[in-house]
């Protein structure tokens, strides 16, 4: 991150031994001081109004729209242009899980051999600053009108997210055990729909007389 210029880092649930360790790297000490700390991926991403997954996408189930890194690289830096943009990486022994995956808004993949797809961490995070760095300073990005809508943050999303299952818990159509699947599947949908500011406040505007002509 030093290397490339990238300093905003935010981890979830760090092993601390390795993570307190680490802050002493070299040229990185105060970046590593300064990394937050969360319990959650929702947290982490809160702020952000796109969210981009990692995967090697090997022996899974593609969920998401995913783009190669160097036709991804352009869409991030334009977009953070107008909004924060969160690039997420898992651990290297598991990669992200589907919950994970639910607070993406799509995936990015390193094109590498097939027989040796994945990666180390910190290579992989390397490969993927580089290229946005790379993109940032050698073909400038396209700017934006100053009056283009922003788009919602993660957090927004979320709270989107949590009125749609209240919704559907009143009216009956979530099932018995199938919550946590149900929520994956908003949180994939809602996403897609790259909703801005005022669109997410109208929906929840909706989404709540629903809810009170549901309840009473």
């Amino acid at each position: 991150m030093s290397n490339f210029g990238f300093s905003s880092l935010r981890v979830v649930n760090p092993y601390e031994p390795s993570f307190r360790e680490a802050r002493s790297a070299v040229g990185a000490a105060e970046l590593l001081a300064s990394a937050a700390e969360f319990k959650s991926v929702a947290g982490a991403v809160a702020d952000c109004s796109l969210v981009v997954g990692t995967s090697a996408l090997h022996n899974r189930e593609v969920q998401h729209q995913f783009h190669h890194l160097p036709s991804a690289a352009p869409m991030i830096c334009n977009h953070l242009q107008k909004g924060r943009v969160a690039l997420l990486f898992g651990s290297e022994k598991t990669g992200l899980s589907n919950h994970d995956l639910s607070h993406c808004h799509w995936l990015l993949h390193i094109p590498a051999q097939e027989e040796h797809l994945s990666m180390n961490l910190g290579q992989a995070v390397a490969v993927c600053l580089y290229e946005l760095a790379r993109y940032a300073a050698v073909e400038k990005a396209p700017t934006f009108a100053s009056d283009q809508a922003m788009l919602a943050a993660a957090d927004e999303i979320e709270r989107l997210t949590a009125a749609w299952l209240d919704a559907l818990r009143a009216s009956g159509y979530l099932k018995p055990g199938a919550e946590a699947i149900t929520q994956e599947k908003l949180r994939r949908m809602l996403r897609r729909m790259n909703l801005t500011d005022d669109d997410a406040e109208v929906w929840m505007g909706m989404l709540r007389q629903v809810l009170w002509k549901l309840n009473h």
